[in-house]
C-alpha cells in the first residue's frame, strides 16, 4: 500500500513566442494613460486644495502684476506674486508651510533686446527637507518661466545643505535645475 502523495511531473512546458515587441509597446500605451490619468487627478486635486486656501481676486490680481515692476520696486507684493503663477506644485508648498523666497534677481538681455528676469530662488518651510523636493524644484522652475518676463530660475545653493547626501546628488544629477 502507497502512503503519501504521488510525485507528479507538470506538464511540458509550451514555447512562448516572443511578442516583446507589441507586450512592450502595448505596455507603454498602458503605462502613459494611466500616468495621463494620474496626472490629470493630481492636478485637479492640487487646484481644489489651492482653491481653499487662496483668495481668487487676490490671486487674479498678482497674476495681473508685473514681476520686474515689483522686484524694481522691492514690493512686498513680489512673493505673492511669484505665488500666483505657481500650478500644481503651489499645493505642494503650502501643504508643507513652505513658500518661495526670492534671494536675488538681475535683468538680462533677451534676444529680441528685451529686458528678461533672472530669479535666484530659495524655499522656507518644511517643503526644504521633503523627500520630493527635487521635482518641487523643477516644478517651480517650469512654472516660473512660463511667466514671459521670466527668462530664467536657479535656486539658491544655500538649499543643498538641507538634503541628505543621496538627495543632494540626485537633485544635482537628475533635478533640471541649476543652483548657485
Amino acid at each position: 500500500m502507497f502512503q503519501g502523495h504521488t510525485k507528479e511531473r507538470p506538464p511540458p512546458a509550451m514555447p512562448v513566442e516572443d511578442g516583446s515587441k507589441g507586450d512592450s509597446e502595448a505596455s507603454d500605451r498602458l503605462a502613459e494613460a494611466y500616468g495621463s490619468q494620474i496626472e490629470e487627478l493630481m492636478r485637479r486635486e492640487a487646484e481644489r486644495r489651492v482653491s481653499e486656501s487662496v483668495d481668487p481676486i487676490e490671486n487674479e490680481r498678482l497674476l495681473g502684476l508685473s514681476l520686474s515692476s515689483l522686484v524694481e520696486s522691492d514690493s512686498p507684493d513680489v512673493v505673492p506674486a511669484l505665488m500666483s503663477r505657481l500650478g500644481p506644485v503651489r499645493a505642494a508648498l503650502d501643504g508643507h508651510g513652505g513658500a518661495l523666497v526670492l534671494s536675488g534677481w538681475s535683468f538680462e538681455k533677451s534676444g529680441n533686446s528685451k529686458r528678461a528676469l533672472s530669479l535666484i530662488i530659495d524655499l522656507d518651510g518644511a517643503c526644504v527637507s521633503c523627500g520630493a523636493a527635487p521635482g518641487t524644484l523643477k516644478g517651480i522652475q517650469d512654472d516660473l518661466l512660463m511667466d514671459p518676463e521670466v527668462d530664467r530660475v536657479r535656486f539658491d545653493s544655500s538649499m543643498l545643505e538641507w538634503f541628505d547626501e543621496l538627495q543632494k546628488e540626485f537633485v544635482l544629477l537628475h533635478g533640471g535645475v541649476t543652483f548657485v
